[in-house]
């Protein structure tokens, strides 16, 4: 597949467009305590307790990075072809080590759950709460967005040790989230977490933050065989 570069005047339309749709989604996911009860939001740790939730703000941040680096090049930098390396950095890194790995897990881990018993992810009281169009938005369209962003520009993969060290830590930090959650006010994030005992739910940590890895390597094979060595890793 011969890569197509995106005119940077689209790019930072289709940049600001996704920004844009990212905060009024983490706006709209904020009022819905205003109006009626949301399970858990008010609750220790509030929503910053789901993957779900840090994910939608991880790409809001992520997107508004991108208009950022888009507004800086064609201000200041379009005439010579080249931006901040900083700020080029920066994003490739939140890119390719947190918001596609993670934003895929929270697709494939959610469809997969509820597609067994949605209980143990989102039980069914909740389509009263949530909207089925804001439901999709937060576990269905943040797919259709990282593969738009994969192949709207290249971004380069840091060396592959350090950047599966990176989503580990993540992993292991959020985790450690879950279970401090739990330890201070007794409420488990995902009911399926109450139906596992200690060895199971050690057993399903353990295989959630290892299935990570593969995405990550996902992420990297789809950008390699798009971009070809401009947007390739550098390796050990």
């Amino acid at each position: 597949m011969a890569a197509v570069t995106v005119p940077l005047r689209w790019r930072g339309f289709i940049h600001l467009v996704v920004f844009v749709w990212a905060v009024y989604l983490i706006n709209v996911n904020c009022s819905l305590a205003i109006t009626k009860r949301h399970p858990g939001a008010n609750s220790y740790g509030g929503r910053w307790k789901y993957l779900t939730f840090i994910n939608l703000v991880m790409q809001a941040l992520f997107f508004g990075l991108c208009c950022l680096v888009d507004m800086i090049y064609q201000l200041f930098y379009a005439p010579h072809g080249r931006c901040p390396k900083f700020l080029i950095k920066t994003q490739d890194i939140f890119f390719t080590v947190f918001v596609f790995p993670v934003g895929t897990f929270v697709f494939i881990s959610f469809w997969v759950l509820y597609t067994i018993d949605r209980e143990l992810v989102y039980p069914k009281h909740i389509d009263s709460i949530i909207p089925l169009w804001l439901n999709h938005a937060m576990h269905t369209v943040i797919m259709l967005l990282l593969l738009i962003e994969l192949y709207l520009q290249p971004h380069q993969y840091p060396r592959r040790v350090k950047g599966l060290m990176g989503l580990a830590l993540f992993s292991a930090l959020y985790l450690a989230w879950i279970l401090w959650v739990h330890q201070a006010s007794g409420i488990w994030v995902y009911p399926i977490l109450a139906h596992l005992s200690p060895v199971k739910m050690v057993l399903f940590f353990a295989a959630s933050a290892l299935f990570m890895a593969p995405l990550y390597l996902l992420g990297e094979k789809l950008s390699h065989k798009y971009w070809g060595n401009v947007g390739s890793q550098k390796k050990e």
